[in-house]
């Protein structure tokens, strides 16, 4: 059924979340995961800096893959998180999405992520949310 499972992280608890379920899930289905993280476009923090946070974020949700037997494959690009989801689903191949509906900020603490809104708005698949 879902080949697939795309996760776009940002490293926090809340994206934690969906990389346990998204994982978990995969283990379920015998599907692989594909993590995903956008280094925002609009941040003016040094490259490799916004690189190496991306990369150690991805090789977490990596170790949480190989514990539990799970194929993960990373994405690592520079874009706008919260408008190039669509794209980046269709470049994965995901046939289903899991995503948390909050991230990192925290006026998103109080309303739904504005990633998380757009991704339901502009992607075409099934899409988890997990609280």
């Amino acid at each position: 059924m879902f080949n697939t499972i795309m996760v776009p992280t940002d490293g926090s608890e809340h994206a934690g979340r969906a990389e346990d379920m998204a994982i978990s899930l995969a283990k379920e289905l015998g599907s692989k995961v594909v993590a995903v993280h956008v280094i925002d476009e609009k941040l003016i923090y040094p490259y490799e800096v916004l690189e190496d946070e991306g990369k150690a974020i991805l090789n977490n949700v990596q170790k949480k893959g190989q514990e539990n037997g799970v194929e993960v494959h990373e994405i690592l690009i520079v874009g706008s998180p919260t408008h190039d989801m669509a794209k980046i689903t269709a470049k994965a191949e995901a046939d289903l999405v899991v995503i948390s509906p909050h991230g990192k900020s925290s006026i998103e603490k109080f309303l739904m992520g504005s990633v998380a809104e757009n991704t339901l708005k502009e992607v075409d698949l099934p899409i988890l949310m997990v609280k």
